[in-house]
């Protein structure tokens, strides 16, 4: 019989789907396309929400956040939540976490005290002896921070201290905001980087999983490529501006009578009332204009964020051979939400449903059950993953999740097991709260808030440049799109158990 399968899940942030260099030449990513090349490359995997905390909670309960209730940044994944750690651990796997959480938000109150938020977050003390509770994780060593942010502390920043680097802190933001970003070149020696920290006790998790017969969960959580655009040498030298092609808004979007007022702000710049938005803070609900030739600076920086990123993926894989574990190894990469970095006139994130923002790069390799050299059109969704992974260790899903099986697509890149998929946002709810159904041509949204709506046929139309939804010739289309989203929702409906009589 063939032994329980190890699963490694390796996860970027905020990392556009089109950045890997099988697929787009300006950039470098050997150890990614060796991936996909050793296994199947998923061209159409979708993120359930364009933001961390609620997609990364997804990941780990297999629910959509409006289910989890960690809808937005600056929530909590609730403690008491079911997580796919308690269905691992009852099934004899050793479950691991190395890297970004952020399942709790930065502040804390009495309500809802969060591990993740000052000064807990930077009590080095706390750190060295806590073990836990944390969401079914045996093992786990955390951090927060992006590149230089104020909030570095945790695990990380132990390790940085065991590894010689007493005054880290030099290198990174004061909370007090005397010291602005850096930007482009980071003068953080790389032997100290994250990603360093990352593939080193991702390796030695491995180590120590490899010399026990029990079957192991490991999740390898990266912080880059996400903002702020800042990598140490070489790899803030490793590409031209010049060389580099910078996306950029279509005149035609300029003319879309149903943008939101979201998409208005971004185009026209202003203050969010003067459309008619109105609530707290929201995450890229603003100005996105910027300068071109500075732009290009940036995704240089951001693509020798990748490839740094891609270098220290490839010392876990390295490592996986090493070992002798590879064969036996169901490997998963992917991203937690894409990024803007120019497409549509957008810069980073926000409450927009492109394509780039949305969609996420997913390569999965297992020998002997995912094809090599595989392409597969079949719609993915990162709330699928536990499911899955369950799924491929022989494991029934339990039933409060309610991601699907993606097994059969996985085995089979010519076959889908999803005939649509969701994305839910949430920003600020009744005001910045939107849902996106798509299937195999199209893509619909509905705001609660506003009349307006977008429809794109993705045949057609795959840069969604011009939104069908007021467009009499799409009327139709639009009314059966708007039903079967009305019976997806209706079918992602948490079902906590089987109905085991009739009265």
């Amino acid at each position: 019989m063939k032994a329980r399968p190890n699963i490694l899940l390796i996860t970027s942030d905020q990392q556009h789907w089109n950045t890997l260099g099988i697929d787009n030449p300006e950039i470098q990513t050997p150890n990614l396309d060796r991936l996909a090349r050793q296994g199947t490359l998923f061209e159409r995997a979708y993120c359930p929400n364009p933001t961390c905390t609620p997609t990364r909670a997804s990941i780990l309960t297999g629910q959509w956040p409006s289910q989890h209730g960690a809808y937005t940044l600056g929530t909590k994944l609730l403690e008491d939540r079911p997580t796919m750690n308690d269905t691992w651990r009852k099934n004899g796997y050793r479950t691991g976490l190395v890297g970004k959480a952020h399942f709790q938000p930065l502040q804390s109150t009495e309500e809802f005290p969060s591990l993740e938020s000052y000064p807990t977050l930077q009590d080095l003390d706390f750190w060295r002896n806590f073990e836990g509770p944390f969401y079914g994780f045996d093992d786990f060593e955390l951090a927060r921070n992006h590149t230089d942010e104020a909030h570095v502390g945790q695990h990380y920043a132990l390790w940085m201290e065991e590894k010689g680097l007493k005054n880290w802190r030099d290198y990174f933001q004061k909370p007090t905001g005397s010291q602005g970003p850096r930007k482009h070149e980071w003068d953080l020696p790389e032997e100290y980087h994250y990603n360093t920290w990352i593939s080193e006790r991702t390796n030695h998790y491995l180590s120590e999983y490899a010399q026990s017969d029990q079957p192991f969960f490991l999740w390898s959580s990266f912080f880059d490529p996400h903002p702020s655009y800042l990598i140490p040498k070489p790899w803030s030298e490793m590409y031209d501006p010049e060389k580099i092609t910078v996306p950029s808004l279509d005149p035609a979007e300029l003319d879309d009578p149903d943008a939101s007022p979201f998409r208005k702000l971004s185009l026209e710049g202003g203050k969010k009332e003067d459309y008619g938005i109105h609530g707290k803070w929201m995450h890229g609900v603003q100005d996105h204009s910027h300068d071109p030739k500075e732009l290009a600076k940036d995704i240089a920086i951001y693509y020798g964020m990748v490839s740094a990123l891609d270098h220290y993926v490839g010392k876990i894989l390295d490592h996986l051979e090493e070992l002798g574990i590879a064969d036996n190894t169901l490997v998963i990469f992917t991203s937690d939400h894409g990024h803007y970095f120019g497409h549509h006139g957008l810069i980073a994130k926000g409450p927009f449903h492109y394509d780039d923002g949305v969609k996420v790069p997913f390569l999965v390799r297992w020998p002997g059950e995912v094809p090599k050299n595989g392409r597969s059109k079949a719609l993915q969704s990162l709330v699928d993953l536990p499911t899955t992974m369950l799924s491929a260790a022989g494991i029934n899903k339990p039933y409060a999740m309610t991601g699907v099986d993606q097994l059969p697509s996985w085995r089979d890149p010519q076959s889908a097991v999803r005939s649509h998929t969701l994305v839910e946002d949430n920003h600020e709810p009744g005001v910045a709260e939107h849902k996106t159904y798509i299937d195999d041509r199209y893509k619909i949204t509905v705001f609660r808030a506003f009349e307006c709506g977008e429809l794109y046929d993705l045949k057609t139309d795959p840069g969604e440049i011009h939104n069908r939804w007021s467009d009499p010739e799409y009327a139709a289309v639009k009314a059966k799109l708007l039903q079967a989203f009305v019976q997806a929702e209706m079918a992602k409906e948490v079902l906590p158990m089987p109905r085991i009589a009739p009265a």
